[in-house]
């Protein structure tokens, strides 16, 4: 992100500063715009962002606790690697807890949430086959937060926000061996317009397939 890009984006409190860095900063790493084992310099990130390094410490404290960063006493902080033996961990764990946040999501989605599915799926029955595959892994994103925000429990969501962002990193390492995700994240409309219907258990079927499917398809250039 530019300097001036940042100025215009950053928020005024020193709490929200704090969460815009966090935010900023859990993309790159998801999505490897920070390498794995990368140094994190304060300052230079702190200019990056256009906030101070307080906002960028307590960015980063947080995003340990997300294993995305980790710290070496007199070593410094330093982008997780990807660890590929943990695709098991994070599918299972996401099988066992997404299909409870899918069905949850269609129990207790108000009429403004629906709104906002039903305008997610239409969007994805838009996208363009060519779109390149670190914009589909984006809105792949989007999709997930959607759901686990609809599903009305923060700690639900925390949790799976924090798996979701590991399988997505694990599948941005491997992104120029897989084949494209177009069919895979335009068929995440089917999902969410069975949660906007109310339908859980059709919802949380697909939920699993698709998830199995992630799975699948990273182990075949593993």
């Amino acid at each position: 992100m530019t300097g001036d890009r940042a100025e215009a984006m950053r928020p005024l409190s020193t709490g929200t500063l704090a969460h815009f860095a966090y935010e900023e900063l859990r993309e790159r790493l998801i999505t490897l715009d920070i390498l794995p084992g990368h140094p994190l310099n304060e300052v230079q990130l702190a200019a990056s962002l256009g906030v101070g390094r307080t906002a960028v410490r307590e960015a980063l404290t947080r995003l340990e606790c997300d294993h995305l960063v980790v710290s070496y006493p007199r070593k410094g902080t330093f982008a997780t690697m990807v660890d590929l033996a943990e695709l098991a961990d994070v599918s299972e764990i996401r099988m066992l807890l997404e299909p409870l946040a899918v069905r949850r999501a269609a129990g207790n989605a108000n009429q403004e949430l629906k709104r906002e599915l039903l305008q997610r799926a239409e969007f994805l029955e838009q996208l363009d086959p060519a779109t390149d595959q670190r914009s589909l892994m984006q809105h792949d994103m989007a999709v997930h937060r959607l759901i686990y925000r609809a599903a009305g429990s923060s700690r639900l969501e925390e949790i799976l926000v924090r798996y979701d962002n590991l399988a997505t990193r694990i599948w941005c390492f491997l992104l120029d061996k897989l084949p494209s995700v177009s069919g895979e994240i335009r068929e995440n409309a089917v999902l969410l317009r069975a949660i906007a219907s109310g339908d859980g258990e059709r919802a949380s079927s697909l939920a699993l397939e698709a998830i199995s499917a992630f799975e699948a398809t990273v182990r075949k250039v593993i």
